[in-house]
């Protein structure tokens, strides 16, 4: 029984920093396109 509540324990620490991991990365996705975004909408406001 203890050994099992240690590997959920351990389970449950990796899951938590697999998670934080892709909170990161979706993070960044969503901060990258939208700065993209403004870019790309000033340069046509410049080409116009």
């Amino acid at each position: 029984m203890e050994n099992g509540i240690l590997f959920l324990n351990s389970f449950l620490s990796y899951l938590m920093v697999v998670a934080a991991f892709v909170l990161v990365g979706a993070l960044g996705g969503i901060i990258g396109y939208q700065l993209r975004k403004r870019k790309d909408a000033k340069k046509s406001e410049s080409e116009e």
